[in-house]
């Protein structure tokens, strides 16, 4: 259609608009321009982050990043520590107080498991080495060791294929020759 109008278009907050409305219409109707308002239902800024240092009633620790919510408690949002007093360590992603995305989990076991975690879980890629030394490297499904991987046991063998929690049907034996 056409228009020798140009067309402005405004996103805001309702009483935004309404503060400003008498003076955007005025400037704008004797330039040839239409104005179109659109109201934002919920307008959600970037939360601020904040680095702390904090020790837990039962002893963890956690330093790192985190945000406030909405009623005014701090979450585990960014980049953190957290240390239990029995010696548990994971360093990585946060998201809404739990572990997500990328991280390392060392156990006092001596037990690792280095990837990725979706609420607090093993999900995704990752690699668990247990602490006699035999490691696993492949898909996790909220902590089941579960499709392609490889399995090195502790003589150095590397074991492929498919993995389903417990069973691994059709391991095939990689030779290095």
């Amino acid at each position: 259609m056409p228009s020798n109008h140009d067309t402005l278009v405004i996103i805001c907050r309702e009483s935004v608009w309404l503060a400003l409305k008498a003076h955007l219409l005025q400037v704008f109707s004797h330039k040839n321009i239409y104005v179109y308002v659109t109201f934002l239902k919920s307008f959600k800024t970037a939360a601020e982050v904040y680095k702390i240092n904090f020790i837990f009633p039962n002893g963890d620790k956690y330093d790192g990043d985190c945000t406030r919510t909405s009623s005014g408690i701090f979450e585990r949002n960014g980049i953190g520590i957290h240390t239990t007093p029995n010696g548990i360590v994971y360093t990585g992603s946060w998201k809404d107080d739990k572990m997500n995305g990328f991280g390392r989990l060392e156990h006092f076991s001596g037990a690792v498991y280095e990837g990725h975690f979706k609420d607090n879980m093993f999900h995704g890629l990752g690699t668990y080495t247990f602490p006699n030394g035999a490691k696993y490297t492949g898909n996790f499904n909220e902590n089941r060791v579960e499709g392609e991987g490889q399995y090195t046991d502790i003589q150095g063998l590397e074991w492929c294929g498919n993995f389903h929690f417990t069973a691994a049907p059709g391991l095939k034996l990689k030779l290095h020759m």
